[in-house]
């Protein structure tokens, strides 16, 4: 992902993985910063920062079209709030190490729940 031709090519296959399937962006923006050059803590936090457009655009599109019931939405969107405010706080206090663990293993259990 070097230069910006690389960085629109990353940026375009993240929001296309965040718009098909409702999220899940982030897990490969993580990646595709890394190969980028990004040290872990910063493609963590960048890859957060660089979602929030692709998701209002998306979320905005589910909403037009029903696909999100606001009566989940909210109290949801709520706790998603806070447990972002908290891990990005978490995200400058643990090692890159244990970051990137937990980002893993996260991935790991992600994937094999989808398969199940």
């Amino acid at each position: 992902m070097r230069g910006k031709a690389g960085a629109l090519a990353g940026g375009a296959l993240i929001g296309a993985a965040n718009g098909l399937l409702g999220g899940g962006g982030g897990m490969i923006a993580v990646p595709v910063l890394r190969a980028g050059g990004l040290p872990a803590r910063r493609a963590h936090a960048t890859a957060i920062a660089v979602m929030l457009p692709a998701s209002a655009v998306s979320g905005g599109i589910y909403l037009l079209h029903g696909l999100a019931p606001w009566a989940v939405l909210v109290p949801v969107a709520l706790g998603v709030a806070a447990g972002g405010f908290f891990g990005a706080k978490l995200l400058g206090v643990l090692s890159e190490r244990l970051t990137g663990l937990v980002f893993g293993l996260l991935m790991l259990a992600a994937g094999i729940r989808m398969l199940l």
